[in-house]
């Protein structure tokens, strides 16, 4: 195993069309990232637990729930030591001290701010990307093998921001529709994206029966299900 770690460390990079090899740590992305993350920052998950600091960590990404501005400060000062002293550093713009009710902050993905989780800017605009691709105007399949498409993308995404606050869904539900309009609208030989009577004429009961999922019936759905179950 060890020996498999060192050829990952000593393997060379193409960057451009130059090729080097790193004389310490491993690139940003690197496959080996999360393994030596985990390695090194073990120690640490021990230390911020014995301390009495609630952190959570994924690889080298992590936050520390504090209660007081002055406890914030004192595990960011543990942290920069602990890091420094074994000759790691911390993200100069990414390492900071929050007001959760105020600020926000990002992790994984999300943006949690005021003990609400919503997909952060970066993330949705990736999946609006995805959907924009998958429902250009000039699509030439079927809209049951455009949906189909979509449905993948849809229920991947969901499984991992379901947990996000319950406007997100129903928001991007219309944006979806809206994309599938347009389409219906150019096959009909008329301009411009989907709107007005667009409704009327391709309501959002006409794409659940095509088998469009609905994100914010999925939620609902889950939802009703973890109510019905029985409390151990």
């Amino acid at each position: 195993m060890l020996a498999l770690v060192e050829k990952f460390l000593k393997a060379e990079i193409l960057d451009g069309k130059e090729y080097w090899e790193p004389e310490s740590g491993a690139p940003q992305g690197a496959v080996i990232a999360p393994l030596l993350s985990n390695l090194y920052l073990n120690e640490l998950d021990h230390l911020m637990a014995a301390a009495g600091f609630e952190m959570t960590r994924y690889a080298d990404d992590l936050v520390i729930q504090c209660k007081t501005l002055a406890e914030a400060e004192s595990a960011l000062a543990q942290v920069a030591a602990w890091t420094s002293d074994r000759g790691l550093t911390l993200h100069p713009t990414k390492t900071k001290i929050v007001d959760v009710e105020v600020d926000g902050f990002e992790f994984l993905g999300y943006r949690f701010i005021k003990h609400r989780r919503f997909p952060r800017k970066k993330s949705m605009m990736k999946f609006k990307d995805t959907i924009r691709h998958k429902t250009r105007r000039t699509n030439g399949h079927s809209l049951e093998a455009i949906i189909a498409d979509l449905n993948v993308s849809l229920r991947g995404w969901y499984e991992y921001f379901k947990h996000s606050w319950k406007t997100t869904f129903p928001e991007l539900d219309g944006y979806i529709r809206g994309r599938l309009r347009s389409i219906l609208r150019k096959r009909n030989g008329r301009k411009g994206r989907g709107r007005g009577l667009d409704h009327n004429r391709y309501p959002n009961v006409f794409f659940a029966e095509h088998g469009l999922v609905s994100l914010t019936e999925t939620r609902a759905r889950e939802c009703q299900s973890l109510k019905r179950k029985p409390k151990a």
